[in-house]
């Protein structure tokens, strides 16, 4: 096995280096065993996503189209007509007060569809500069920690900032800080998470992150419905204001990654990081630090031998550019996550074209996250990770195409919840299957473009849904062709599950070459018994 390897397989002097204790061991010796506080804390980080999970659907209700009907005694007016946009004033009225959505507010009914759009797609514009922008620097400048924070604090102040826009154009241009913000809070939140407790703890810690997803998700329909004869602005105030609560309660009471800090070459901040970790678990460090200092020596080394400028903002994604290896991984990865985000992001866009109450129907999509969150859980406790993305993204497409032939009631509902359901799932497995395929010296900055991949798929998927009110397949019919073949995509990556990560790409590099010698020496063997 490639893990287990002891034969050299660099001859220059960082093979010799890869020979002394890894990050990931030497952590996990000084901490201990996982306690309670600290999956306590790392829960408490976890619940970020369910802020996260508001800001990405809050407009499903707060940009809706609302209702109309006639008004007065105006032949002009039908109930049987598409828009009321050639009907006179007066001929109509909202079912519901004007303050209830943006669309309404604003007389954005006849705009035209580049206007209405525009909010949603200023806040995903948002969400892939800031992915670009910012990733790296949780990497390289800030850390996990003081990213998390600044990415949660711009997301919740321009959300409130949001709450008293005057017009759509400063609406859309609020939405976009706080895409710009959110961009880095579901990265930032996983990668600390999970470098925070032991190897055994991380799919858990994972999984209660996307059930922490799932709560803010199924929190909208139930604010909304609260809400549903009252200003669309209650809803930016009822999530961000409790978002910027929470983010006090981050910075006091949560630490930075300590595997972090020992890459970047901070040992001291790392003991201190170790020792407050060790006493939450009830356990007190009395030995040396002594691996500790042999594990660090080895990182300055490698570091020594990199480039200088190794402080670059960007300079954390220029080893994954000249390794093949990283690149292929990176590609593959993306592939499949635009995939996945194309149906991920569209399907809960796409519930108003089933026929079927708003609230209601976000709330199925919503509650649907939960059965996926224990699969999640069941599928990367048991199951390789390639295989369960490949099924999974497989049975989501085949359920999305059955949803253009299915005829409008509860079956379609059932093939789409399935499809949803499925999507969800593979979502979360991707998610810890890219922090499993790199390193710690670039694991959020490539966490943070697989992220960008899958929101890439939400901005395609708003347009997929505007064209399928006419011809379904070009919502649900793309939406599964998509998932499912690029799905297959996976199958170009190597299998994580049940190994130790890797804290530099040299480190994975050697993995990489043993697991590439184990393949030829397998085929010379198999050549020699046929001959």
């Amino acid at each position: 096995m490639a893990d287990t390897a002891t034969a050299p397989l660099l001859t220059n002097h960082r093979a010799k280096l890869a020979k002394g204790p890894s990050i990931d061991d030497t952590i996990e010796t000084y901490m201990g065993t996982t306690g309670a506080g600290q999956l306590l804390k790392a829960v408490l980080l976890a619940f970020a996503w369910a802020f996260d999970a508001q800001q990405v659907f809050i407009s499903v209700f707060t940009d809706a189209e609302p209702l109309w009907h006639c008004a007065g005694a105006d032949a002009s007016c039908s109930p049987a007509a598409a828009s009321p946009c050639a009907l006179p004033d007066g001929a109509w009225a909202w079912d519901r007060p004007a303050v209830t959505s943006v669309v309404s507010e604003w007389s954005l009914k006849c705009a035209g569809p580049a206007l209405v759009s525009l909010p949603a797609s200023s806040f995903f514009a948002g969400c892939l500069a800031g992915g670009f922008l910012l990733t790296t620097l949780a990497d390289s400048l800030l850390g996990r920690r003081k990213m998390l924070l600044t990415s949660i604090v711009t997301m919740s102040v321009g959300g409130v900032l949001t709450a008293f826009s005057p017009n759509v154009w400063a609406y859309a241009a609020l939405r976009f800080v706080s895409g710009f913000g959110r961009s880095t809070v579901g990265t930032c939140t996983m990668v600390l998470s999970t470098e925070l407790v032991g190897k055994k703890w991380r799919d858990t810690v994972c999984v209660a992150g996307f059930f922490c997803f799932t709560l803010g998700f199924l929190s909208l329909p139930a604010l909304a419905y609260t809400f549903r004869d009252a200003s669309w602005r209650n809803m930016y105030l009822w999530t961000s204001v409790p978002s910027l609560c929470y983010s006090i309660l981050i910075y006091l009471l949560v630490q930075e990654s300590p595997r972090w800090l020992l890459v970047r070459g901070r040992k001291q901040d790392a003991i201190e990081t170790l020792q407050q970790i060790a006493s939450l678990n009830g356990n007190s460090i009395t030995s040396s630090f002594s691996m500790l200092h042999a594990c660090t020596m080895q990182e300055d080394a490698a570091g020594e031998s990199g480039d200088s400028d190794s402080n670059s903002v960007f300079a954390t994604l220029r080893p994954m550019w000249e390794r093949p290896w990283a690149l292929r991984r990176l590609a593959a990865i993306m592939t499949v996550s635009f995939g996945v985000g194309t149906v991920y992001y569209g399907m809960p866009l796409n519930v108003g074209n089933l026929g079927s109450n708003l609230y209601l129907s976000v709330m199925y999509n919503a509650l649907a996250e939960l059965p996926s969150s224990i699969l999640s859980w069941l599928v990367m406790g048991r199951i390789n990770r390639r295989s369960s993305v490949i099924g999974l993204t497989a049975a989501a497409g085949l359920c999305s195409l059955a949803c253009v032939v299915i005829p409008q009631g509860a079956a379609r509902m059932a093939a789409e919840l399935v499809s949803f359901s499925a999507t969800c799932t593979a979502f979360n497995v991707i998610m810890m299957y890219s922090i499993e395929l790199f390193p710690t010296s670039v694991r959020n900055s490539a966490v943070g473009l697989v992220r960008q991949a899958l929101v890439l798929g939400g901005v395609a998927a708003p347009v997929l849904v505007v064209l399928g009110r006419d011809k379904s397949f070009l919502s649900f019919g793309v939406f599964g062709l998509l998932i499912g073949c690029f799905g297959m995509f996976a199958a170009c990556l190597p299998e994580t599950r049940g190994k130790a990560m890797s804290d530099t790409m040299d480190e994975e590099e050697q993995k990489e070459a043993a697991v590439a010698n184990c393949i030829v020496d397998d085929m010379d063997s198999t050549s020699g018994d046929l001959v």
